[in-house]
């Protein structure tokens, strides 16, 4: 792990983000994929804890620049949500590793309990190269949906 991703809480399951997401009122869940991921592959659905995820890109598409106003958007939401800078959030990507570079940047502006959710939404390739059976949200049979 680079310096600069050091900062972040640490790396959590899928299961573990899902059980402080339902036991933690104060705790949070960024999706920080790209629309069309939300759009085509689907989301975290947190209806059954009585909550939404927050969906900022990190990076856009296709450019796949970071988005350099994703501190302050995400801060600004989660504040407006009621949630503190010792809240623990939790941020997902397809795989895990914009979300783990989300989390660091999250980190490294105060918010101090920022965990990156391994495997992320889809988790690795399988044999047949499909993602979505092998590890991550889908996999673990956590609630999502799809538009």
């Amino acid at each position: 792990m680079s310096s600069s991703m050091s900062a972040y809480a640490g790396d959590v399951t899928p299961q573990d983000a899902w059980a402080t997401l339902e036991g933690d009122e104060a705790s949070a869940l960024v999706d920080v994929r790209t629309v069309a991921e939300w759009t085509f592959v689907g989301v975290p659905e947190l209806g059954d804890v009585g909550k939404r995820a927050l969906l900022k890109e990190w990076q856009s598409y296709p450019s796949g620049q970071v988005d350099a106003a994703f501190v302050d958007k995400v801060g600004s939401e989660l504040s407006a949500a009621g949630l503190s800078k010792d809240a623990p959030v939790f941020f997902l990507c397809r795989s895990g590793a914009r979300s783990q570079a989300a989390a660091a940047a999250m980190a490294a502006a105060g918010w101090s309990r920022c965990f990156n959710v391994v495997g992320g939404f889809e988790g690795p390739p399988n044999a047949e190269r499909h993602r979505g059976s092998t590890a991550g949200w889908k996999a673990d049979g956590l609630p999502w949906s799809q538009s």
